[in-house]
């Protein structure tokens, strides 16, 4: 665990977790997590970061795996062994991922501004659960305002103010705040999880290393 010495300590099992809606990783990651903190039966407080993997896309997106063939340079036959893998581990988590060949890599700053709003109305977690299962279940486009709206609409919060806030872009200077905070701290890529503020755990560890973490910490805290 890498240590974020310039964060002050918060309380016992506070969670950060620094990820994009279209990253399969995090929503993996966070699945894996969630188990472990069941399993430890911890008391924890999750806030999600924002964090987008491609903030140069544009409004029209691209074909998912042509954009993951271009950026890291994968062949379509390693491409398809990543989806059947996903789709493998997800399942055995609870989430199922619904791969196909049209699917669209999109751009996510707004995502990340209804996610900002939604947390000042205690929805950001739902949210963001519901935003992951739109784009990989569903395969909606989540650069778009109305998809958005609807998303944000289904877990309960006011569609009409939702559309209000991606039209007038209110939060967009919060958040590129936010994502430099990250990224001027060491967040290269994600998912990141900071626990406790100080802790930094990046990728999807597995039920088991998280279960170890949060072990470690409590033991640590009741010392």
């Amino acid at each position: 665990m890498a240590d974020l010495s310039d964060l002050d300590m918060d309380e016992v099992l506070q969670i950060d977790i620094v990820s994009d809606v279209v990253c399969p990783w995090c929503i993996v990651g966070f699945k894996q997590l969630e188990q472990a903190i069941q399993r430890t039966q911890a008391s924890a407080s999750v806030k999600w970061h924002p964090f987008e993997l491609n903030p140069d896309m544009p409004a029209e997106g691209e074909n998912l795996r042509d954009h993951i063939m271009r950026k890291y340079g994968s062949t379509k036959e390693q491409s398809e062994d990543a989806r059947k893998r996903l789709t493998e581990i997800g399942s055995g988590l609870g989430f199922e991922f619904k791969f196909t060949e049209d699917m669209q890599m999109v751009n996510t700053f707004k995502a990340h501004q209804l996610l900002h709003w939604a947390a000042s109305e205690g929805k950001e977690h739902v949210l963001k659960m519901a935003l992951f299962t739109a784009y990989f279940r569903d395969r909606r486009d989540l650069n778009d305002d109305h998809v958005l709206a609807d998303v944000a609409h289904n877990v309960g919060l006011d569609r009409a103010v939702a559309l209000s806030v991606l039209e007038d872009g209110r939060y967009a200077d919060q958040v590129r705040q936010e994502e430099t905070f990250w990224t001027q701290n060491g967040i290269q890529g994600v998912p990141a999880v900071i626990f406790n503020r100080r802790h930094l755990v990046t990728g999807a560890q597995g039920v088991d290393a998280y279960e170890s973490i949060i072990r470690q910490l409590l033991a640590g805290e009741a010392a």
